[in-house]
């Protein structure tokens, strides 16, 4: 090969790895806060046609690791902000650690490029089936490898489209699939690849999740229960702080206080410090309220035991008898520490950062009437773990700090992310936070009250608790990972039969 013929390939392997930049980056507008679903579309047509010009698999995998790190570099941009501000690592250190943890999710769809690439698949074929299940696939993976980041799934970017309806029957994966698909047969007819046969696909595509969204997979059960969301506002560098300790309490003794709520959610470690050095007669308070109410509390607050061992967990107090949920899918370096990695605290500040996970399996929390499935922070990322609980569960209750990512995008993406669950179980999901987003969510996935961030408040509301079990909650993500693996063997036998002919 000439010097001139190699210098054309690197200048088109630099303007396609610019363009898938610049492409990741456009699609996190697909999600919260702008949740405009038009530019996550946009977005997947765009890797679509730099996939197909890319000439080998090396090269589609070098494409989607440009497009991941435009999509992380910029939709997970708040890891920085927990790192320098809140966790205190010097800024350069916390700058290389948040660029190296976005290139390694970039890996994900630089996987999808490499096994799209593989498949010898004619170019509809590749667009419209290949690539959305290669795609989905690496989203599940990423999502399950090395305890799983399943955050900027492009499902989340449909929820207001009509393609949320396919989140009961396959959850978030069955709406990447079908985002990726809609991409797929658009670029098809953009192309003028099979434009009749695309056509016809981007129309059942969105047709079928219109229809999905009329089906009520789940009923309410008798009258709505009164409810109350504490929001504390605790700044996340005084939370743990010993002088701020006694407001902390006041805050949301006050709170509670002022509430009629028959069910009363704090959030998480809104207790910060262990259960048995909070003093007595402050529990005796909140058991007081609870009992006023007719109802319960539920508490975010560390336990340990005899043994030093402790959890980040969720206690109940009030009318029903004492029970607690532990925290099971834990945050690595956040709450936990992976093995050979205990270097990572002489640069990193985190209060409690070495939890014991929860046993899996834990029953619904028996409060105020209802059967409550309580997760706490980024466990409600994780659908078909959240749908373990079901249908025993009535109500969805997730209890946060997000303040550790302070004006971020984290927030309303956290948000966003609980619509979901709420869409796939149906059921009611409530978030209770430290500093927003605080939340009710109806079983749709609308939002039906929040308060505003980095405000004191109560949202006060009526809950409905649900019967019943969406397709999601009896087959977690199988089914969309079944279909994904169908379209590949579709494309596969394609292929077959083309080259037969």
């Amino acid at each position: 090969m000439s010097l001139l013929a190699r210098a054309r390939l690197d200048e088109r392997a630099a303007l396609r790895a610019l363009v898938a930049l610049i492409a990741g980056a456009v699609t996190v507008g697909g999600f919260a806060p702008l949740e405009q679903p038009l530019l996550a579309l946009a977005g997947g047509m765009v890797l679509v046609q730099l996939w197909q010009v890319s000439p080998t698999p090396r090269a589609a995998f070098g494409t989607g690791f440009w497009f991941g790190l435009g999509l992380f570099g910029v939709g997970v941009s708040w890891v920085y902000v927990s790192l320098a501000r809140f966790g205190g690592m010097p800024a350069p250190l916390a700058g290389i650690a948040t660029l190296g943890f976005c290139a390694y999710l970039a890996l994900f769809p630089a996987f999808a490029g490499w096994l799209q690439a593989r498949l010898p698949v004619p170019a509809w074929a590749r667009a419209a089936l290949a690539i959305p299940a290669a795609w989905t696939l690496s989203e599940w993976l990423r999502g399950w490898l090395l305890t799983g980041f399943p955050w900027l799934d492009m499902g989340y970017a449909a929820l207001d489209t009509p393609l949320a309806g396919y989140a009961p029957l396959g959850g978030v994966y069955l709406l990447s699939l079908a985002v990726l698909g809609c991409a797929g047969t658009l670029w098809c007819l953009i192309a003028g690849k099979g434009r009749a046969q695309a056509a016809v696909a981007f129309g059942l595509i969105v047709a079928g999740g219109a229809a999905l969204q009329t089906v009520h997979w789940t009923t309410p059960l008798s009258v709505a229960t009164p409810v109350t969301l504490l929001q504390g506002n605790v700044p996340q560098d005084l939370k743990f702080d010993p002088a701020r300790y006694a407001r902390t309490l006041a805050t949301y003794a006050e709170l509670a206080e002022q509430s009629r709520g028959r069910l009363i959610v704090m959030p998480e470690t809104a207790l910060p410090r262990f259960l048995d050095l909070v003093e007595p007669a402050y529990l005796a308070r909140l058991e007081a309220i609870g009992r006023r109410n007719g109802g319960d509390l539920l508490i975010g607050a560390p336990l340990r035991d005899a043994s030093g061992r402790y959890t980040n967990s969720v206690i109940s107090l009030g009318t029903s008898r004492h029970q607690a949920y532990h925290k099971v899918h834990l945050v690595p370096f956040g709450e936990f520490v992976p093995p050979g990695f205990g270097w990572v605290l002489r640069w990193l500040t985190v209060p409690l950062a070495d939890f014991s996970a929860g046993a899996r399996g834990q029953p619904p929390l028996e409060v105020a009437g209802l059967r409550v499935a309580v997760n706490v922070c980024y466990e409600d990322a994780f659908g078909a773990e959240i749908a373990r609980a079901l249908p025993e569960a009535t109500l969805l209750v997730n209890v946060s700090n997000v303040a550790w990512f302070g004006d971020s995008l984290a927030p309303a993406q956290h948000l966003q992310i609980a619509r979901m669950r709420a869409l796939e179980t149906g059921r009611m999901v409530l978030t209770a936070t430290n500093t927003g987003i605080t939340a009710a969510i109806a079983a749709n996935g609308a939002v039906l009250g929040r308060l505003p961030q980095f405000a004191q408040g109560r949202l006060e509301l009526a809950a409905l608790a649900f019967a019943g079990a969406t397709p999601y909650v009896r087959l977690g993500n199988g089914l969309a990972l079944a279909s994904a693996v169908l379209l590949l063997v579709a494309g596969l036998l394609i292929a077959r039969l083309q080259r037969s002919r």
